[in-house]
């Protein structure tokens, strides 16, 4: 389908990685959880004043003696890892290619506070489905980069990556690796990036699937008086979080710097502020565990630490402010695009609204999942990645 292309490593601008953290940092970790000065709190307060300290203080010390890093570095090391220089950062990615020869090659990306981790769970499925129980038609060569900024794409050492120029550096990635058609997958930033992808590459991008899809009203009284109840709901869910859940929005994209240093020197403050998006992002009712693995939730607070790229992945938010980005002006798209709902996302999409800037050809509605798709209900994505991709296949 993609036609024949080198193996990464035999290509000279990209290098083979492999993580390997040194051990003194897990030392520094260790010393630094250990002694950490914890803030006080009020009594039966629960949630409502952000992340309990009860709740941070057991987490913590998980994470300080019973979490293993080297047994979460071993396992994705399992998976074949890439860094290469375009535009002047270094661009850390896994690429997993299919036995399948037909496979159908697909960049999954995602978002903030999220890494590569998020899709551990999936790749064997989608790369592999005849030893999941699924049809080797449904292969995909699968692609999933470390956004620039974040884990080890990071630290940035310019400013002006904005969603734009990270997905045209993505776009780039694809056609260095021999991909001349492919699909995109991504929710939160990696929705917004595989978005733009479509938009800069038309040609290139066959379908779009996003599990995170801005549907602005337009205000008109006489569209809002024609909404139905659950389109209602819907609406007043993404005006909750705006009232009472983007205070991390606001700091990052105006003052990413000043959070950086409380964040990068404490990594009990960097799990708090972590830790806390998984609590309400994810169907869960009382902490984050019960919708995602505790160890691929501190796996993924890990990189953000040992990589020191906390920083620089706020920084996204500054850039995507600066750059005259807007959650309200969406511009048109017209990639076949795909929306798999799942009802604890932030704000859930109204198609009808999605319809107006979007050429949507599948919708997807679930009865559980949240925010982090790929983590919360792997399989359900997965299916849903099948279901919207073989409309592309053999052509």
């Amino acid at each position: 389908m993609t036609g024949p292309i080198q193996p990464p490593a035999a290509n000279a601008e990209i290098r083979p990685f492999r993580i390997d953290v040194p051990q003194a940092d897990l030392d520094d970790l260790n010393h630094r959880l250990r002694r950490t000065r914890w803030p006080d709190q009020l009594p039966g307060v629960g949630w409502d004043y952000g992340i309990p300290l009860g709740y941070v203080k057991e987490l913590a010390e998980y994470w300080r003696t019973a979490y293993d890093w080297r047994r979460q570095e071993a396992r994705l090391n399992e998976f074949p890892q890439y860094t290469t220089t375009i535009d002047g950062e270094n661009l850390h990615f896994l690429h997993v290619r299919s036995s399948e020869p037909e496979a159908l090659p697909l960049i999954a990306v995602h978002g903030w506070p999220g890494s590569v981790v998020e899709f551990v769970n999936v790749i064997g499925p989608l790369t592999d489905p005849h030893a999941h129980g699924a049809a080797a038609g449904d292969a995909f060569h699968l692609v999933v980069p470390s956004i620039p900024g974040y884990g080890f794409s990071g630290p940035t050492r310019r400013p002006g990556w904005d969603v734009k120029r990270v997905a045209a550096a993505f776009v780039e990635l694809m056609r260095r690796l021999g991909y001349e058609r492919y699909g995109a997958h991504g929710g939160d930033w990696g929705a917004s990036i595989s978005r733009e992808m479509g938009l800069l590459a038309p040609d290139h991008v066959v379908g779009l699937h996003v599990t995170m899809l801005l549907s602005p009203a337009s205000g008109d009284p006489e569209e809002m008086a024609d909404l139905t109840a659950d389109e209602r709901r819907r609406l007043e869910a993404g005006a909750r979080f705006r009232r009472w859940g983007s205070g991390y929005y606001a700091i990052q994209s105006t003052r990413p710097q000043t959070l950086a240093y409380g964040l990068t020197d404490s990594p009990a403050g960097l799990l708090a502020w972590i830790a806390e998006k998984f609590k309400e992002w994810t169907d869960c009712t009382d902490v984050p565990e019960e919708a995602v693995d505790r160890d691929q939730l501190l796996t993924n607070v890990s990189i953000y630490w040992l990589t020191g790229t906390v920083n620089s992945s706020a920084r996204l938010y500054y850039e995507f402010s600066r750059s005259g980005g807007s959650w309200q002006r969406v511009e048109p798209s017209s990639v076949p695009t795909g929306v798999a709902v799942f009802p604890r996302e932030i704000a859930p999409p109204i198609r009808r609204l999605a319809e107006r800037t979007n050429h949507i050809v599948h919708w997807s509605e679930f009865d559980r999942g949240g925010h982090f798709a790929a983590m919360e209900e792997p399989d359900l994505l997965v299916a849903d990645l099948r279901r919207f991709f073989r409309r592309f296949r053999s052509r």
